[in-house]
């Protein structure tokens, strides 16, 4: 597994980090920035492959422990490193070019540099399922048990520790690209340190008159709904501007009809100790996901 893909895993310190460091083509903060613990991770792999190609797993794995903090690290420092990737391709003339060049190499077989760059963490899988199943296959009485056991334990505390940050990465994103949807000064700062679950349209359907579109941001504690900014609005135009907060905590969510999977979508009853809403949707599929997603909201704060 490790051999197979020893030679996608060199192309990055191979072509990329010391060149850039010999060329001067980034300074060592934007270099830094840009790989992190990049090499001391491939170094500390190149150390553990004799002990894998030798069949000393239990010896190579624990030796291997004390380099997992890098990956932590790796982990914490992704989100900046594709920020100043994609800052320094846009206004690095010399990198831009660089970047290109190697990329063309016939080696990288259409490969792009942010490709090579979340490898560590791919790897760090890999080293979780092999310490693992090593540990569950080897015997009590072997001298690599103990080892591998301790090993597997600690690399995948360390896989957890990433996918961690890793989520919160990726939901720190989807709160910035709600938040530029939002615009007012009623909206600032409304949604900071939620958890995102799911956005999209349903329909509000009043008490009298028709149905009106709204736009949804589903967050683990609230649901805020929003209606669109006029399209000639000079300032706000594609944004919208926020009309309600409701704190799932207090959600009573009842599914009116829609349960059998039919043509002609559903409709959703959320009770709130002031306010009722009734969201219909014509699509049976989204209003299923919405339903499990509510739930799991209101269930989740009540517990």
């Amino acid at each position: 597994m490790f051999l197979r893909t020893a030679c996608r895993y060199s192309l990055l310190p191979q072509y990329f980090v010391g060149i850039l460091r010999a060329k001067g083509t980034l300074r060592p903060p934007e270099r830094q920035a840009l790989f992190g613990p990049w090499e001391l991770i491939y170094g500390a792999s190149q150390e553990l492959l004799p002990y894998l190609e030798g069949g000393r797993w239990g010896q190579g794995l624990e030796g291997f422990c004390p380099h997992l903090e890098l990956y932590t690290q790796f982990a914490a420092n992704a989100e900046r490193s594709r920020t100043t990737l994609q800052e320094q391709l846009k206004k690095n003339k010399r990198f831009r070019r660089f970047v290109r060049l190697q990329e063309g190499r016939p080696e990288f077989g259409g490969i792009q540099l942010q490709d090579l760059l979340p490898l560590p963490l791919q790897r760090l899988q890999q080293y979780e399922n092999l310490a693992i199943a090593l540990a569950e296959n080897t015997g009590p009485n072997s001298p690599d048990h103990e080892q591998l056991t301790r090993a597997a334990r600690r690399i995948s505390d360390t896989a957890q520790r990433v996918h961690t940050i890793s989520q919160k990465q990726k939901n720190d994103q989807h709160l910035q690209r709600v938040q530029a949807l939002l615009s007012g000064r009623q909206a600032k700062g409304l949604i900071s340190g939620r958890w995102f679950l799911r956005q999209g349209w349903l329909l509000v359907v009043p008490p009298r008159g028709e149905p009106r579109p709204r736009m949804f941001f589903l967050f683990s504690d609230a649901l805020l709904m929003a209606k669109p900014r006029p399209p000639l609005h000079l300032l706000q135009s594609g944004t919208f501007a926020c009309q309600a907060l409701y704190p799932m905590a207090e959600c009573q969510l009842h599914r009116v009809f829609g349960h059998s999977g039919g043509p002609c979508g559903g409709l959703l009853s959320l009770s709130f100790p002031h306010e009722k809403l009734l969201l219909m949707s014509t699509d049976q599929e989204e209003l299923s996901h919405w339903y499990r997603s509510l739930t799991l909201a209101s269930s989740s704060q009540k517990n």
